[in-house]
């Protein structure tokens, strides 16, 4: 901790007390929205035996990380939106630290279930031998892995510098761009090994998600029969819906020149993939999906004859 600063200010959204008013509401609804839906999600899949799948396992582990990533920053901006805009020191690199490990962990997350459907449609008669559980447990630890190294050496090299000015944050939350223009020290090394991780975090991510969906592409255009490219597209269109909206807005906020940053457009940016993404996920995964809406209608049957009802 080198820092004469004791806390932070998070400027936050706005500044209009009716504007926060209305966003305090908004937001509010999402969370409740991003808890039902993803601890829901998690419950359905655990309860029904039907989707013990690896494409399902993934999506559990998708959900949760959804709904960890919204706990980290939602109900901190719901409470900046009331009361004091005031964030520890210990509190805001916290809060720096989950996010950064959850969003590289849900990047490499998303490779892992990629690849789940690149050996489902390109390697069907081999799935269930090559998605084992010992190779789904594996694609599952990894990203944590990755997220928590990728972290924690974001977190201890911002740990070292030097705020001795002003502590006003221009964001809704700490983030590491926001936090690095506050330090009085020289930060040019610590930028650019930032943006080295973040670079490899969404490129090698990026790139395993494209090469397995190129060969899911080339896969699906052989199959002979209408029904069977329709059958096939339909297992991939929620992941690739769910993988475009998240590295769209990523690469908006992460991947650009500095001159062409707008503070406004960041924190738009930013609301939608803290916030709201985390909500529609499991609306993508369950509206479009006839097992999870079939396990929903089981598991409330079970409910319902459990209860006498």
């Amino acid at each position: 901790n080198n820092t004469n600063v004791p806390d932070f200010i998070l400027m936050g959204l706005t500044d209009s007390e009716e504007i926060q008013l209305a966003l305090f509401i908004v937001f509010l609804l999402i969370y409740l929205i991003t808890l039902l839906g993803n601890v829901g999600m998690i419950l359905i899949i655990r309860l029904d035996l039907q989707l013990h799948t690896p494409m399902y396992f993934f999506l559990t582990h998708l959900s949760f990380i959804d709904l960890s990533y919204s706990t980290v920053i939602t109900p901190k901006t719901l409470a900046n939106l009331l009361t004091s805009n005031y964030i520890s020191f210990r509190d805001c690199f916290t809060q720096m630290f989950f996010f950064v490990f959850l969003g590289a962990a849900e990047c490499f997350l998303l490779s892992s279930m990629a690849c789940d459907r690149y050996v489902a449609i390109c390697c069907p008669l081999h799935y269930p031998v090559i998605m084992s559980k010992r190779l789904c447990h594996a694609l599952v630890t990894g990203p944590y892995m990755i997220g928590f190294i990728n972290s924690f050496v974001n977190v201890v090299c911002m740990s070292r510098l030097h705020f001795c000015e002003s502590n006003v944050v221009h964001h809704f939350f700490c983030d590491t761009s926001p936090i690095l223009a506050l330090s009085c020290t020289d930060t040019y090394d610590i930028e650019i090994m930032i943006h080295i991780l973040a670079g490899f975090t969404l490129m090698a991510s990026l790139i395993t998600i494209s090469a397995s969906y190129v060969s899911i592409l080339s896969t699906i255009l052989k199959f002979n029969s209408t029904s069977g490219k329709q059958k096939a597209f339909s297992t991939c269109a929620s992941h690739l819906l769910g993988v475009t909206i998240f590295y769209g807005t990523m690469i908006f906020t992460y991947l650009k020149p500095r001159k062409s940053s707008s503070l406004g457009r960041n924190q738009v940016a930013s609301v939608f993939y803290t916030i709201v993404i985390p909500m529609l996920n499991p609306l993508i995964y369950s509206l479009r999906n006839k097992e999870v809406k079939n396990a929903l209608i089981r598991v409330v049957q079970r409910i319902r004859y459990f209860l006498g009802l």
